[in-house]
């Protein structure tokens, strides 16, 4: 029996396997200068977007990781995610 193939791009580190994301992410966004009091509203959140593997999530976090070691266990540019901010999630297919 063949095994099914996965449609969704993934990595296997250490025998786990992790897929590859889309995240739509909401980031507050500041201005320390002085402004006029008409001008206070017109500073919005960015939309934001990362793609990256996704190592864990839970009800509150959503971790990540974009490049590993491809001989241990390794994991380099590294995110962590409040659930709250997070407008969109989507693997990324093959």
């Amino acid at each position: 029996m063949k095994r099914k193939k996965s449609k969704y791009k993934h990595a296997v580190i250490g025998k786990q396997k992790y897929y590859f994301y889309s995240i739509e992410w909401i980031d507050p966004c500041g201005d320390s200068g002085h402004a006029e009091a008409a001008d206070v509203k017109d500073l919005k959140p960015a939309k934001m977007m990362t793609q990256a593997y996704v190592f864990d999530k839970d009800n509150k976090h959503v971790w990540t990781f974009a490049s590993y070691d491809t001989e241990s266990a390794v994991f380099s540019d590294r995110n962590v995610f409040p659930k709250s901010i997070v407008t969109k999630m989507e693997k990324v297919s093959l």
